[in-house]
């Protein structure tokens, strides 16, 4: 009589960012659900981000570094370091032998999916943005699938990638495809979120673009304004000199409601905003993070754009003129609103969580003896 089988195990590998980690606990909540073991694979910095993951996951912190940080001695010793972190993965991975490894981008993933390519076992990538990261670049041609989160992804030559679409909140999955109320003289919901970085120029120029529009827009519009704490007071004075109800906060809890409430999105173009605004299916005027890496948030927005339904302005053309001619042409126009809403809500992918499960269980049949 032969032994039961073991239970399959997936080694999910991720930096320590929300923009890795957010994906990559979707999955392994959703591999937990089918009965699989999971272990994250990340570095220290990574492993204060895991707070979130299933209390079943088995976190272990491999030895990782970066190029982009520290002085010429701390960079020399880089590559020992990652050597380290890969042998060490090597070893875990001959102990208990993965049934698919996933990294989902940032140096922390180096070791692991080394390890595996090494070792050749099954393995995926998952890219959240719409420009491969840097480590995503480097295993693009090694792995046995690269699941993109946004559409088109940028890929190397000869790669071909699977559009699964980047996992959303619960929160927000109970709010996709809420009906659309297209602008009309009746109170009218903008919702202004500039991200974690680099929202200093939506605090600047939004509130004067609003203050520009005509007439017959601005008393019924009542705005959600997402401002740095050091910002705050400033917006707020500005909302109130042009008589507009604002309510300005650093953070909103409620982003999904909010959203699904609103005529019209003025966001950064960051990966998880995209699927948010695309899952509840709203119109919006995107404004690219200048500084991103390799320009990702441009390529982020161009799905939306192309679709027709989103405007995009790049941060140098942004100004209180441009913007607010951009706000008025959604606003004043409850037809084009709807059609930009329903072609964002055609360009979502809320059930990007079971699509990613999906390739994990295709990898997963290579590996059975």
């Amino acid at each position: 009589m032969g032994a039961a089988p073991q239970t399959p195990l997936l080694l999910i590998a991720a930096g320590g960012t929300g923009g890795h980690m957010f994906p990559a606990q979707a999955l392994a909540e959703a591999m937990i659900a089918r009965g699989w073991r999971v272990k994250l694979s990340t570095d220290a910095r990574g492993a204060r981000y895991a707070g979130g993951f299933p209390k079943e996951v088995l976190v272990e912190q491999v030895a990782s570094a970066t190029f982009a940080r520290g002085g010429i001695a701390a960079k020399a010793l880089v590559p020992f370091r990652i050597a380290g972190g890969v042998l060490a993965a090597v070893a875990a991975m001959r102990g208990d032998r993965p049934a698919v490894v996933v990294g989902f981008g940032g140096y922390p993933s180096i070791p692991a999916l080394t390890a595996a390519t090494l070792l050749r076992l099954p393995r995926m990538i998952h890219e959240q943005n719409g420009v491969l990261g840097r480590v995503n670049q480097i295993f693009a041609k090694r792995v046995d699938a690269v699941c993109c989160g946004t559409w088109p992804t940028a890929l190397p030559q000869g790669v071909q990638g699977i559009h699964t679409g980047n996992p959303v909140r619960a929160a927000v999955l109970e709010r996709a495809g809420a009906p659309y109320i297209p602008p009309g003289d009746y109170p009218m919901s903008v919702v202004v979120i500039g991200g974690s970085q680099g929202a200093r120029i939506l605090s600047d120029v939004v509130p004067a673009a609003i203050a520009a529009l005509p007439e017959t827009l601005r008393p019924h519009l009542r705005i959600a304004h997402q401002a740095r704490a050091e910002d705050l007071d400033r917006v707020v004075a500005a909302y109130d000199a042009a008589g507009i109800e604002a309510d300005v906060q650093p953070f909103f809890t409620d982003i999904p409601r909010r959203l699904s409430e609103a005529q019209l999105v003025v966001s950064r173009s960051g990966a998880s905003s995209i699927a948010d605004i695309s899952v509840i299916g709203r119109p919006s005027i995107l404004i690219p993070f200048a500084a991103a890496t390799a320009d990702h948030q441009t390529a982020n927005a161009r799905g939306l754009v192309a679709a027709g339904a989103a405007t995009l302005i790049a941060e140098s053309a942004l100004d209180p003129a441009a913007l607010s001619a951009q706000m008025a042409a959604v606003l004043a126009h409850p037809q084009a609103a709807q059609a930009m809403a329903a072609q964002a809500l055609s360009q979502g992918r809320p059930d990007a969580t079971d699509r990613l499960v999906e390739q994990v269980l295709r990898l997963a049949e290579k590996s059975e003896p």
